[in-house]
């Protein structure tokens, strides 16, 4: 019988598709990086500036329909 050790030590976590399609376009499109968390029906995309969060603002329809998600995005700066 193997020990919870042993098999934490194999577990490696896998992120949801949606949080992984984020995060490609932030960076694919602007060079920078986000963090997205999922809150109940909610994506959380956390961004370092006010300025790309803006711009992720006025993108968000194609954001969404990028990611192929029926979540609301929600977008911080942090």
């Amino acid at each position: 019988m193997e020990s919870v050790g042993d098999l934490l030590g194999r577990y490696t976590p896998k992120e949801p598709d949606e949080i992984a399609l984020v995060k490609q376009y932030v960076a694919d499109n602007f060079g920078a990086r986000a963090q997205v968390a999922i809150r109940g029906n909610n994506l959380v995309i956390t961004v370092s500036s006010a300025a790309l969060a803006g711009t992720l603002r006025m993108r968000l329809v194609q954001l969404q329909e990028f990611c192929k998600t029926e979540r609301k995005l929600i977008l911080r700066i942090g």
